[in-house]
């Protein structure tokens, strides 16, 4: 909380529901009708009254100089930023208009809805705005830049089965934390993981950088990008040759267990520490801590999955505690997204329409899909939810299709984006405090209502409500349908069995766990959701999906003019892109000290990273912390962060994962050369 003191202050509870699995309850300070301060509240046991720094800059986020007050109208060209003051009636007939004429002209297909991960509140997307490009037959945009290739393996080999719960941590005996960097994604497992270290527990970190996390490790292992398939492989092939692997679990409990023995067989250590390039003493290592240690809980990141292996890679990290017996007691196990853990939650219960068979397009290829001409292209692009110009991989080519006269763009945000820069209409969105919401954790096991806590600046309006409206101007609402906040969440609560029982909690503190009592164990309380509830170590579908199987390893395609591999891991700055905007400063390229020697950089030089793709230019920044041969350029950046107004997604490939379509990010292979001037 702010120690500043404003008369007639309240305090007002709510609840986070951005892109982090912590779902915080918040403590938000309300002064003259503003939000003032906002910290945590301690309804959510898990966060325990600590939000993150990015959070606490909210008030900022809502009364800063880029919060959209009003809608816009274009003046000047796109990408300038110029837009007249107009009213709501003014915009919404100019979007309709454009809306009807690129039906009539060629079709629903011809508009293209881009939404991801700006709230991941139930009411503010897949609701009305879902009801209206269902009706209006537009394009489906596969929401696949993050977690696709996880969710694919996850679901193939657990059915999405909920893992280990935060607090359960702590009675872990060993903490393996393979690509993800809780520090700043995830902060409230860090204290556990702390806890359990203060009870004698082992910490091993997989990851390219030395993190926070790393510093106090038993064990960092600081892979090479895009190897942790052959990592995870050369563990599985060593705990079946020396007998670790629990033959009497996997034979009562899981099917495959032959096959991904055979498929692991190809991985000695030695094979996959050059693949790795790490010690094949250290892979040992980390198998026999993990092998030897019960409880041993695994956290398991995005990261591994941002590359052409990246579902297999996930599937054989996920395999882990499965072949090592590690499920069955409390802080054992594995935890990859808790999504799953409110499955019964029909996510699409607020659209009311089912979801038509029009054509997808996968939203790492939306620069493509832009760049189209002729019956297929796409002529009306409404964003929301989203930023896609500094999220999706090719950025030059996003940029190219936003700069397109012929192309109608709408965005519907609270602030003003890059992608807003190039929009034709800009529509002031409410933030998460200026409406109703209803969230759930994917970390924490957590449910949230929450009200608004103030009324919406200037004119902005709630997603839900403003789709609605569309969907009445475009004639495809219908009587009875569910439309307000409270319809809509009526509609969700009742998509589950538990949905009165879920009403009565978040009506009472606005607050509903999965489970009374302690949190559910794997394998104890929650079994995979498998048709048999039995782990599929090597599913059929996802053996049929992946390009050569699944658990093939696709080396890296030589490369001689781009050396580096280019990491673009979040920060704490920034949800993804949201509330970057904040974060003013020029941000550098980290490159290790030898790696620089060899380009003659110093420390703050000016530099070109490049590839075919693209180029960024800014300041190097050179430090051990990233391991040799790769170079980190965050993620969530916008274009007043670099010189050259790009970032490292203009870097990036669209180039898809094994499995699930997902993003290759960490496939962008660069060099870095050094640039005159001060």
């Amino acid at each position: 909380m702010s120690a500043a003191r404003h008369e007639g202050e309240t305090h007002v509870e709510s609840a986070c529901p951005l892109d982090c699995p912590d779902a915080c309850s918040l403590d938000v300070t309300v002064a003259g009708g503003r939000v003032v301060a906002v910290g945590g509240s301690e309804k959510n046991p898990v966060t325990r009254g600590y939000i993150c720094a990015k959070v606490r800059r909210y008030p900022e986020h809502m009364y800063g100089v880029g919060r959209i007050l009003h809608p816009g109208i274009r003046t000047g060209r796109k990408g300038e930023g110029a837009f007249r003051r107009a009213t709501w009636d003014e915009a919404l007939d100019l979007v309709v208009e454009r809306m009807k004429a690129v039906r009539d002209a060629r079709g629903g297909e011809g508009i293209l809805p881009v939404s991801y991960g700006g709230s991941n509140g139930y009411l503010s997307q897949d609701t009305t705005d879902a009801r209206l490009f269902y009706r209006l037959g537009a394009s489906r945009l596969l929401r696949t830049v993050c977690a696709a290739p996880s969710a694919s393996a996850s679901k193939g080999l657990y059915g999405k089965m909920p893992g280990v719960a935060y607090q359960d941590y702590a009675s872990a005996k060993l903490v393996l934390v393979w690509g993800m960097n809780p520090s700043v994604s995830g902060i409230h497992l860090v204290p556990y993981i702390q806890e359990a270290q203060k009870k004698g527990a082992r910490l091993i970190i997989v990851d390219p950088r030395r993190t926070r996390l790393a510093e106090s490790a038993d064990l960092h292992l600081a892979l090479r990008p895009g190897t942790d398939l052959p990592l995870a492989l050369a563990m599985i092939r060593w705990l079946f040759e020396n007998g670790r692997a629990d033959r009497d679990f996997l034979a009562r409990e899981a099917r495959g267990a032959e096959e991904l023995e055979r498929r692991a067989r190809p991985w000695s250590l030695e094979r996959a520490a050059a693949e790795c390039g790490v010690a094949a003493a250290d892979i040992e290592t980390l198998a026999r801590l993990y092998a030897d240690a019960s409880p041993a809980a695994l956290r398991c990141g995005w990261g591994p999955e941002r590359n052409r292996n990246g579902g297999s890679a996930i599937a054989a990290i996920l395999a882990l505690p499965a072949v090592a017996g590690k499920f069955g007691v409390r802080g054992g196990g594995y935890t990859l997204s808790n999504s799953g853990a409110w499955k019964e939650i029909d996510g699409m219960a607020g659209a009311a329409e089912p979801e038509p068979s029009t054509r997808a397009i996968n939203m790492n290829r939306v620069g493509a899909a832009l760049a189209e001409k002729g019956a297929g292209s796409v002529d009306l692009l409404f964003v929301y939810n989203a930023n896609p110009l500094m999220t999706l991989p090719e950025q030059e080519r996003v940029r190219k299709g936003l700069e397109r006269e012929d192309l109608f763009t709408v965005v519907f945000d609270p602030v003003m984006t890059d992608t807003a820069r190039y929009a034709d209409v800009v529509l002031p969105a409410a933030t998460f405090l200026e409406r109703t919401e209803l969230s759930r954790g994917y970390g924490a096991f957590v449910l949230q209502k929450a009200d608004a806590v103030v009324e919406p600046a200037g004119q902005a309006r709630p997603n839900h409500a403003v789709f609605a409206e569309l969907c009445r101007r475009m004639g495809v609402a219908r009587a009875g349908e569910p439309e307000s906040a409270e319809q809509l969440t009526e509609a969700f609560l009742a998509s589950t069995p538990r949905g009165a029982d879920l009403s009565r909690a978040l009506g009472a503190s606005g607050i509903a766990f999965l489970a009374e009592g302690p949190a559910p164990v794997q394998f104890v309380d929650v079994f995979p959701r498998t048709s048999d509830r039995k782990i599929d170590l090597v599913p059929e579908a996802l053996d049929r999906e992946a390009p050569r199987g699944l658990y093939h390893y696709e080396p890296e395609a030589p490369a001689p003019r781009y050396p580096l591999a280019l990491i673009s891991p979040g920060t704490d700055r920034t949800i993804s892109s949201t509330l970057g905007e904040l974060h003013r400063a020029a941000v550098p390229v980290t490159i290790h000290p030898d790696d620089a020697l060899a380009r003659g950089l110093q420390d703050g030089d000016r530099v070109r990273v490049y590839n075919e793709l693209g180029s960024v230019r800014c300041r190097a920044r050179v430090d051990a912390d990233v391991r040799p041969g790769v170079v980190f350029l965050p993620k969530g950046l916008w274009s007043h962060n670099t010189e050259s107004g790009t970032t490292a997604n203009a870097l990036s490939p669209d180039t898809l994962t094994d499995l699930g379509g997902g993003a290759c990010f960490n496939d962008a292979r660069v060099e870095v050369e050094r640039l005159g001037g001060a």
